[in-house]
């Protein structure tokens, strides 16, 4: 018998963001090398290819503005996360570009959420 696990409605909405977020890019544009990148510091949404930049990408999505907004939420502390995630990712792939992290802030709602892409945002 095969057990089917039960993804939390949270996650699904996380992951439809993510979602979103790489589409929007892709029509910018930019070159998906990898999702949600794992190591012990932490994890990086998606690492794309801008021209000579390597992007680092963190999606964040707020429904409505009930507990404050996409932006708001990420903290210094998720900031120190990122960059030692991705000093990790930079030790352990060959890549001699300029890199920058980004941020996709997303609100509302399918068929048409508020896509807003923050360049250098940190």
């Amino acid at each position: 018998m095969k057990w089917i696990r039960k993804q939390a409605p949270h996650l699904r909405q996380g992951e439809q963001a993510e979602q979103w977020a790489c589409d929007y890019l892709l029509q910018q544009g930019l070159l998906l090398i990898e999702k949600n990148y794992h190591c012990k510091r932490g994890e990086i949404d998606l690492v794309m290819q801008d021209h000579n930049s390597l992007v680092f990408i963190e999606v964040r999505y707020r429904k409505n503005q009930l507990f404050g907004g996409a932006l708001e939420s990420i903290t210094t502390s998720k900031q120190h996360k990122l960059r030692l995630s991705a000093e990790h990712y930079l030790q352990h792939h060959a890549h001699n570009s300029y890199s920058r992290f980004d941020v996709i802030a997303i609100s509302g709602t399918a068929p048409q959420p508020q896509i807003n892409w923050i360049q250098n945002a940190f």
